[in-house]
C-alpha cells in the first residue's frame, strides 16, 4: 500500500497552473482569482497569480468592479480587490431559483425555519452572536457550543439566501416585482 499524501507535489502544482494559464484567457484568470481570493489584494499580487502583468490585472479587476463582481479600494496604493459577496449569494440564490420551484424553495425555507427555531429555544434567544459559548468549563461542551452556533449562523444565511431565491423565482429573475 503507498502513503497518501494530501499535499501536491511541485510539479503536479505547476502543471495544473500551466495548463489553467494555456486554457483560460486572462480574463478568465482574473476573474478566477478574484473569486478565490478572501481578503482585500493588491492587483500586482493578483496578478502574478492569475499568471498575467500588473496593467492587465487592474483593467480585468477595474472592468469586474464594475459589474459588481468585485469590489475596489482605490485609496489603497497600490489598489486593492476582494470579491463582492452580495455578487456570490446572488449567484447561488439565482442558481437556486433556476433549479427549484417556489413551493420547492418555500418548502426548504420552513425547514430551514423549524431548524432556527429549534436553536432559538435551546439557546433561549434569537440572535447567535448573543449567545456565550464559554459558558461551560468543559472542553468538549466548549467546542460542541462553538459548532452549534456555528450551524445556526450558517442556517441564517441559507435562510436568507433562498428567501432571495423565492424573490427571483416569483418574479422572473427579478428582485422586485414589475
Amino acid at each position: 500500500m503507498t502513503d497518501f499524501d494530501p499535499t501536491p507535489s511541485e510539479d503536479d502544482i505547476n502543471t495544473v497552473r500551466q495548463r489553467w494559464s494555456e486554457n483560460t484567457d486572462t480574463f478568465g484568470r482574473v476573474y478566477n482569482t478574484l473569486l478565490g481570493i478572501t481578503e482585500p489584494t493588491s492587483y500586482p499580487d493578483i496578478a502574478e497569480i492569475a499568471d498575467c502583468s500588473p496593467n492587465a490585472a487592474k483593467k480585468h479587476l477595474e472592468r469586474l468592479a464594475e459589474m459588481g463582481i468585485g469590489r475596489a479600494d482605490r485609496q489603497s496604493r497600490p489598489a486593492r480587490y476582494e470579491r463582492n459577496e452580495g455578487y456570490l449569494e446572488w449567484q447561488d440564490a439565482s442558481r437556486l431559483a433556476d433549479e427549484l420551484t417556489v413551493d420547492e424553495i418555500i418548502d426548504r425555507v420552513h425547514q430551514l425555519e423549524d431548524r432556527r427555531e429549534e436553536f432559538e429555544q435551546r439557546f433561549e434567544t434569537t440572535d447567535p452572536s448573543a449567545v456565550s459559548v464559554f459558558e461551560r468549563d468543559d472542553h468538549d461542551a466548549i467546542h460542541e457550543r462553538m459548532n452549534a452556533i456555528s450551524d445556526w449562523q450558517a442556517l441564517d444565511r441559507d435562510i436568507r439566501r433562498y428567501e432571495l431565491a423565492r424573490q427571483l423565482a416569483q418574479n422572473d429573475g427579478h428582485l422586485l416585482p414589475a
